[in-house]
């Protein structure tokens, strides 16, 4: 069987140009002012509070306007993705931005090897990141791993729960069908497109997933000598993740449209190494 590594680094090989590309990612906005942060980084900025001066890691940073957007707040970062023309972008976009931001290309799960143990005061995830993981416990190692005694963890990220939603009825009731919980086989998609404006023709629409119940996100980070300090369930996330059933607003995040109170759509945990 071929390695999920392997098939899910070929999809996002192809999407990062188109990715860089599109106007859902305001690449050229980032470059044309300033003082601009990505709209998912300005969502977490209440919460993520000051991070200028921080040694800030972040984990599957994809094409890298986040992690940009980290800098350009005042932290020293680095990015680490497994995708070589993600990674390209991200330093493109770096250089034209000015920033001294060091990008590296390696699995997540190889990242205290890569980066160094106990070296950051900050590990930053965000949006659509850990459902690519197969192992929560083994991702909550790594977290710990990089953290300095005293270091903290911030995650924002699509919730479990959403990602059970098969469809939306007629009707405007919610199908659940996919599984909550982490399982061992991933969930095998083939679906064409991706999650942005692009005009690009995509050939590799194959992945292999992975959800994780919030149960067994919070336990593997205690299990990892991490303390929880704050999680934040959302009814709005950066994307239309039910097409058809959901409303943006100016922030350029989507809700339901209908009856948003029924579903939690993402979620935010920090925590704190202590051990």
């Amino acid at each position: 069987m071929e390695d999920y590594r392997d098939i899910n680094r070929v999809h996002w090989d192809e999407r990062a140009p188109a990715h860089a590309g599109s106007p859902d990612y305001a690449i050229e906005r980032l470059v044309a002012e300033p003082d601009r942060i990505s709209d998912v980084v300005a969502f977490d900025r209440p919460a993520l509070g000051d991070v200028g001066g921080l040694r800030a890691v972040h984990l599957q940073c994809h094409i890298g306007t986040d992690t940009v957007s980290l800098a350009r707040l005042g932290a020293q970062v680095s990015g680490l993705d497994f995708s070589p023309a993600s990674l390209a972008e991200a330093r493109a976009l770096a250089g034209r931005l000015g920033l001294d931001v060091d990008f590296h290309e390696a699995d997540v799960y190889d990242a205290v090897e890569i980066l160094g143990a106990h070296a950051f005061d900050l590990v930053y995830t965000g949006i659509g990141a850990i459902g690519w993981l197969p192992s929560i416990d083994r991702w909550a190692q790594t977290v710990a791993g990089l953290l300095r005694l005293g270091g903290r963890l911030f995650m924002r990220e699509g919730h479990p729960s959403l990602f059970t939603i098969d469809d939306v009825r007629d009707d405007g009731l919610l199908v659940v069908r996919h599984p909550y919980f982490e399982s061992e086989e991933p969930q095998v998609w083939d679906e064409p497109g991706t999650y942005v404006q692009t005009d690009v023709e995509l050939r590799h629409t194959l992945t292999h997933e992975w959800n994780h119940g919030i149960g067994e996100i919070l336990t593997a980070l205690l299990d990892h000598g991490l303390r929880i300090t704050s999680f934040v369930e959302h009814d709005s996330v950066p994307w239309e993740a039910l097409p058809g059933a959901m409303t943006v607003d100016d922030r350029g995040e989507w809700s339901l449209t209908e009856g948003r109170d029924r579903l939690p759509l993402s979620y935010t945990v920090q925590a704190v190494r202590t051990g």
